[in-house]
């Protein structure tokens, strides 16, 4: 091949079965690993492009415009200082005759040299064009790094027929490596890359010859029936899932399809069906027991109930698939007769009579067990309860029975559906429903952007169940430091800050974390971390309210109040950026930022009141009189929660503050006249920060 040329290059490597939840993240890693350090070494023409192939049996990828050698280099290396490289005489020396023969230009002379300035001194430097990489010496390196850096859950090490032992993921059969039409000669894990691979271990003849790189993935999905890239293979399940459905609504998690993608290179789905009677069973469990054990797919009608008959996805193609759906419906028989089993066993023991069982589990060691976790949730819930109006006894009663169904079998089997199962046996139960409910929705929100409990009930005790856990964990010394965080306490505290500011609970945030400290007044070694969890909320308050749209100044001007109440946030910062659209906010912004510094450079100075007797300045006696004006409108406006109208009574301000600061010395050095218009100032900065600290929209 010429320097010129450029073709599509093809690699696969042929393996055992991979592990299906790996494998994704294995094709991504070899692909981008392979195409990247080829790049690096310049044998790339133009722009990287590439297409990732993953099945259960081969990573692959096909990258374009890939050069047979890379463009030579010119390079300028330094020699010799100059000092060391002649003698006295100016004659070349053995130093400079060892050091040119080591890179290679053993015959140049001082004058093929070029002598230039290197720092202070002067330094020999060589000038040559350095050949670049072939193809094969590239990807021989681009190969062996990629495999070396994948990320590979667990090696295992295995022996090559010529008794050589080898470590990988799984072991590995053949290597296809072609450059349009030709085999590039590398090897990988003890093989030698021929043009040569393997189709669908059951539907092909086996041995698959690929004639050209971009023939790559039509040849395997024609010959060897196989769809070689990952995204196609999820995509075809995808819409043949949608088809067999009919009307029905498939229930197909992206992290179930991800797997069953991994698990089949030529995927076909059937249809299967199991007894009725077990539609007598909460379907979460039988959904949960199909996705797990079996990676079937459930089927539900338009409202969500579940059908008696559910999806496989086959490795298997046939026109006589009678086998294939009766070996799936007895093998999912006896695992919905075992959920049957646990959901009918579980019932027998009322969830209150399982609490005092409880205290056989260890919450934490330096926390205690279950059951007094249980109690101060019990606890905490009433109080909480009590502050937003909710009924205490349901509360009380939701929180005593919140963890109850964590010593079923269901839950056992499935801890996937604590919470659920403890909805299930209160109804059984006869529990009032809001009792019932709040047994799940206390978990919620589960993750970001997930759902807030519906009820009363479920919103007190969720509260409880994250304020509890928080200021616990935190208080025992283990709050999260950089990325761990191994109680996740940033989504309890996300979750309490949604549930606060969304249903906009009138509490105080500081008062229900002084009320969950209170719960532990009988567990030694629990420190008073108030302060610390509110820093630490407010952190997590200012990036859910930059998610939500609001500008880093608009946030930082509203907590900068250190509010408690967070009810009204979303209303505060909503006046705070109407505010900045008015034509005076500019200079208001900047008068109270002055006002601030002033203020706190004067050691309590303007603590007195204002006495209009001392004005001498016809500015100052002007700015009171606006003040005196202005502050009961902005003050009735805040009254009503009209954050808006209480900032926009401040725009007729503007103009008496700059008339005061053009006109008036503060400090003047008279002590009674000083003393009063600070106090003037003290008055305005109260009246001005009332919504939010509107200094931290000055430029």
């Amino acid at each position: 091949m010429t320097q010129s040329q450029h073709a599509t290059l093809l690699v696969e490597l042929l393996t055992e079965e991979l592990p299906p939840k790996a494998l994704a993240r294995l094709g991504d890693a070899f692909a981008e690993g392979i195409a990247q350090r080829l790049a690096a070494r310049d044998l790339i023409e133009g722009d990287l492009s590439f297409e990732r192939y993953a099945t259960p049996r081969r990573l692959a990828l096909t990258l374009h415009n890939v050069r047979a050698v890379a463009p030579e280099k010119h390079v300028r290396e330094k020699v010799l200082p100059v000092s060391v490289a002649l003698d006295k005489d100016g004659q070349p020396t053995a130093p400079l005759a060892k050091k040119l023969a080591a890179l290679g230009f053993p015959d140049f002379s001082v004058n093929d040299l070029e002598r230039a300035q290197d720092g202070k001194a002067e330094a020999f430097f060589l000038r040559y064009a350095a050949p670049g990489a072939t193809l094969a010496d590239g990807l021989q390196g681009a190969l062996d790094e990629t495999l070396a850096k994948l990320p590979i859950p667990k090696p295992m090490t295995y022996q090559r027929p010529d008794g050589s032992s080898v470590q990988f993921v799984r072991p590995a059969h053949r290597l296809t490596a072609l450059h349009g039409e030709e085999i590039v000669p590398v090897s990988a894990l003890g093989i030698d890359a021929d043009d040569t691979t393997l189709g669908h271990r059951f539907l092909s003849e086996g041995f698959v010859q690929i004639q050209h790189a971009q023939s790559y993935a039509e040849t395997l999905k024609h010959k060897g029936r196989v769809v070689a890239s990952f995204a196609e293979r999820k995509e075809t399940i995808r819409v043949q899932l949608l088809e067999q459905a009919g009307e029905d609504k498939v229930v197909m998690p992206e992290s179930l399809l991800d797997e069953v993608t991994s698990l089949v290179e030529w995927p076909v789905v059937y249809e299967c069906r199991f007894e009725d009677e077990f539609l007598q069973v909460p379907q979460e469990c039988l959904i949960l027991t199909m996705q797990t054990n079996q990676k079937y797919f459930a089927l539900t009608d338009a409202n969500g109930k579940l059908r008696s008959r559910f999806l496989i996805v086959s490795n298997i193609e046939t026109q006589t698939p009678v086998e294939i759906v009766e070996g799936n419906e007895r093998v999912v028989r006896p695992r919905l007769a075992d959920a049957k089993f646990f959901f009918e066993q579980d019932k027998k023991k009322p969830l209150a009579d399982r609490v005092p069982l409880l205290a056989n589990v260890v919450y934490h060691n330096k926390l205690g067990s279950a059951l007094q976790r249980v109690e101060r949730l019990e606890g905490l819930a009433g109080a909480i309860a009590g502050l937003t109006g909710a009924d205490v006894a349901l509360a009380r009663r939701a929180a005593r029975l919140a963890k109850a169904d964590l010593i079923t079998d269901m839950v056992g089997e499935f801890p996937e559906l604590q919470g659920t199962m403890g909805t299930y046996y209160a109804r059984h139960d006869g529990e009032p429903e809001e009792v019932a409910l709040a047994c799940s929705e206390h978990y919620q929100p589960r993750f970001s952007g997930d759902a807030l409990p519906a009820t009363a009930t479920g919103t007190v005790v969720a509260l409880a169940d994250k304020l509890e856990t928080l200021v616990g964990i935190w208080g025992i010394g283990l709050q999260p430091t950089g990325e761990k965080d191994p109680f996740a306490l940033r989504r309890h505290a996300l979750g309490v800050l949604r549930i606060l500011v969304e249903k906009q609970l009138p509490v105080d945030f500081v008062e229900l974390l002084r009320a969950a400290y209170a719960q532990f007044a009988g567990v030694p070694n629990v420190a008073d971390s108030t302060d610390a969890i509110y820093e630490f909320s407010m952190d997590r308050l200012r990036g859910l309210l930059r998610e939500r749209g609001y500008a880093a100044g608009e946030i930082d001007a509203v907590l900068a109040l250190n509010p408690t109440r967070l009810d009204d946030i979303v209303a505060r910062l909503d006046a705070v950026r109407e505010f900045a659209l008015l034509a005076e906010a500019e200079s208001l912004a900047a008068a109270n930022k002055r006002i601030s510094n002033i203020l706190k450079k004067s050691d309590g100075a303007a603590t007195g009141g204002v006495q209009p007797a001392l004005f001498t300045e016809a500015a100052e006696k002007a700015l009171h009189a606006q003040l005196e004006q202005v502050a009961p409108r902005v003050q009735s406006q805040l009254a009503a929660r009209e954050y808006t109208g209480a900032l926009s009574a401040l725009a007729a301000l503007r103009e008496p503050v700059d008339t005061f600061f053009n006109d008036v010395m503060v400090n003047a050095e008279d002590p009674a006249l000083r003393a009063n218009r600070l106090a003037l100032l003290g008055a305005l900065h109260q009246q001005m920060n009332c919504v939010a600290d509107i200094s931290r929209l000055a430029a």
